[in-house]
């Protein structure tokens, strides 16, 4: 048994993965001109109408051209612990979408309440621990990060699209099981720029493995309590799998792949602002949920609320082709 989200933003979102539907007709006038925006605004920096921001240290963007759970966030946190083995001290910005922040641009810690910082940016400070900023302004964003402490190299979570921000290295990630849906611009279809923006990035990486291409796979390394942190052992209750993620079928099957029993599936739109009655409503039941949510449901959430922890495991590929990457713009 499942639960969607019915409200007019979710049919719109289904209707980018299925056979052209009246929706999409509608929508195509708006798509129309989402292309003439947005390629006039990047042919404006292309001719030096508009100026863009140079960093003094490198930047690397992980971003996509579509919107949706692409894995960004996992691949992102990869990369910080590559860098950080490395050697390299790292800083990350964000723009930090939903969240609602005191000021910007605005520092972001593993304790930040949520609303505040966003659900993606306290997640990777808890993860990274290196530190966090948010805010619309790449370029305050950067010089608020470089006040607070010295990087070697910043990552830019998102922001493919940010053009006012110069980049050395972008990173595209692609969801290798949806890819790019109906293959429309927003909002006929999921697409923030064409497909043929994919020749121009450093390097394409699947979200999910593709024999022959840089991939990953996101690999679970356990279930661990909401509220205290604490790692659960099996065997795992049957219980609620509740999500406000692109693509939750995934997590299902991740749960399901480590022995969860799925009583049933609750999808809400993502960056859904969590509240105490969306996990209450279940009663005494096991309610599992990923490390995103997790982060907005911590302080209110009972001592059956769960967690999936999960890493992105890179294939030799993309292992390769990376470290040759980062080696050839210097940041190695």
């Amino acid at each position: 048994m499942s639960r969607a989200d019915n409200g007019i933003g979710a049919a719109i979102e289904r209707s980018w993965f299925r056979r052209v539907s009246l929706i999409t007709l509608l929508l195509l006038p708006l798509t129309a001109l989402y292309w003439l925006i947005s390629h006039a605004r990047r042919l404006g920096y292309r001719l030096g109408l508009f100026t863009a921001y140079r960093a003094p240290v490198p930047v690397i963007v992980v971003g996509n051209i579509s919107v949706g759970g692409n894995g960004k966030t996992p691949m992102t946190l990869y990369l910080a612990e590559l860098l950080q083995q490395r050697g390299k001290r790292v800083g990350i910005i964000s723009r930090g979408y939903g969240s609602h922040p005191p000021e910007t641009p605005f520092v972001v810690t593993a304790d930040t309440e949520p609303h505040q910082g966003g659900d993606e940016p306290v997640l990777l400070a808890k993860r990274s621990g290196c530190a966090v900023v948010i805010g619309g302004d790449r370029k305050a964003s950067i010089e608020k990060l470089l006040a607070l402490q010295s990087v070697d190299v910043i990552l830019s979570d998102d922001g493919l699209q940010h053009y006012a921000l110069e980049r050395d290295i972008e990173l595209c990630i692609v969801d290798a099981a949806r890819r790019f849906g109906n293959g429309l611009l927003l909002p006929a279809g999921p697409l923030r720029e064409g497909q043929g923006r994919l020749k121009s990035v450093d390097l394409v990486i699947y979200n999910g493995e593709q024999a022959g291409q840089a991939s990953y796979q996101l690999a679970s390394s356990g279930l661990y309590g909401v509220a205290d942190e604490q790692p659960l052992s099996p065997p795992f209750a049957k219980g609620v799998a509740i999500s406000a993620i692109g693509n939750p079928e995934r997590f299902e099957q991740s749960l399901q792949a480590i022995g969860v029993a799925i009583s049933e599936a609750v999808h809400y739109r993502d960056h859904h602002h969590y509240q105490a009655s969306d996990l209450t409503q279940f009663g005494e039941q096991a309610v599992y949920m990923t490390e995103k949510d997790a982060v907005k449901c911590r302080t209110f959430a009972h001592r059956q609320c769960y967690y999936l922890r999960v890493d992105a495991k890179a294939n030799q590929v993309l292992e390769t082709q990376l470290t040759t990457i980062l080696k050839r713009k210097g940041v190695l």
